[in-house]
């Protein structure tokens, strides 16, 4: 007889429970509050409840690993709990630090950000516009706006938007910034102090509210002090390394050179040094260089530069709270400009 054929073992799979979904009823009778209230605090809607509420509620979510809806929710009410932060110039390292604390104090806030560079590019920006709104998102943080037609829409159309850095090229809207004309005359008071005579610009796009506002307060203070620059000093350069090396060739490869010059940004200013080594000119003794935005590049490349101080690390808290008043539906009107500059003075303006 054939041996007998052994017995088969059937394989058995031990499946984990799944996990219990906890509700929003639990984290309400966890907190003590009702479930609207923790409704509210949860979307970010929280000016009923006090702060102590508010801790008591997140503690409470957290405790227990409540995590809302968010998808269904959106759909209900065609908005989600992200943000959307347009930026110029991904790479330039003073633009991504504002992002780093905007982003930083949303995340605080319960909120998440979608991060989109837009070149300074009109038709890029209407399309992550119009992108970001099919994804509900609840606002827009737009750093460095430039005109467009999208733009115009979004606004007539409702889009919550804070403009940073620069304001609103039509108008209106909510800026979080600083004030670039003063800042403007800061650098020019700090050039007539030092007796620098000769004294020339390299400034960015003059559409942008920003470059616009620091040139004409620098130009305006000197004209004020008699010494206006000659028009052969005034020299539109890009916010780049490459911007202000190019710039710098116009300005200096002439038999008489400026003996100062105020550049639109910190990059500008790298470009401009750059040429002043290739040409033998010692900075500051022949010429003296300022930046501006204090680029957190400038401890470990450029200790030397003197340049104005943009809070970066403030933009962050300023931002999100101009968005949450508008969405709690607060008076938008807020100061033209909120946030604080000072000089940062180093060997390079001496």
């Amino acid at each position: 007889m054939p041996p007998a054929r052994p017995l088969r073992q059937e394989q058995t799979e031990v499946l984990s429970p799944k996990p219990k979904t906890v509700g929003i009823q639990a984290v309400a009778a966890r907190a003590g509050v009702s479930i609207a209230t923790v409704s509210r605090v949860l979307n970010g809607i929280s000016t009923k409840a006090n702060e102590e509420t508010r801790a008591r509620v997140r503690e409470a979510a957290e405790v227990l690993g409540y995590r809302p809806a968010h998808a269904g929710r959106a759909l209900r009410m065609r908005q989600t709990r992200l943000v959307a932060l347009l930026i110029p110039d991904i790479a330039n390292a003073f633009y991504s630090a504002i992002a780093r604390s905007i982003e930083t104090t949303l995340r605080g806030r319960d909120h998440t950000m979608i991060l989109c560079n837009t070149g300074e590019d009109p038709g890029l920006q209407d399309f992550y516009l119009e992108e970001m709104q099919a994804y509900h998102v609840r606002g827009v943080a737009l750093l460095g706006a430039v005109e467009s037609e999208g733009l115009a829409q979004a606004l007539a159309g409702g889009l919550p938007i804070a403009f940073v850095n620069r304001k609103p090229p039509r108008g209106g809207g909510v800026f979080v910034g600083i004030d670039n004309v003063a800042a403007g005359e800061a650098v020019a008071e700090h050039f007539l102090a030092q007796g620098f005579d000769d004294c020339a610009v390299i400034h960015g796009p003059l559409h942008s509210s920003a470059s616009r506002e620091r040139y004409e307060g620098f130009l305006g203070r000197l004209g004020r002090a008699g010494r206006a620059p000659s028009p052969a000093h005034l020299v539109a350069g890009g916010l780049s390394i490459e911007g202000g090396y190019q710039a710098a060739g116009r300005l200096l490869d002439k038999a008489r050179h400026p003996r100062a010059i105020f550049c639109s940004n910190d990059l500008v200013a790298y470009g401009l040094y750059r040429r002043c080594r290739e040409l033998g000119l010692n900075v500051p003794q022949d010429v003296a260089i300022f930046g501006f935005d204090d680029n957190p590049m400038n401890d470990w490349v450029a200790p030397w530069l003197s340049t104005v101080h943009i809070p970066y690390d403030a933009f962050g808290a300023a931002v999100t709270d101009a968005l949450f008043q508008i969405w709690e539906g607060a008076d938008t009107a807020r100061p033209a400009e909120s946030l604080p500059f000072c000089l940062k003075l180093r060997g390079s303006a001496e």
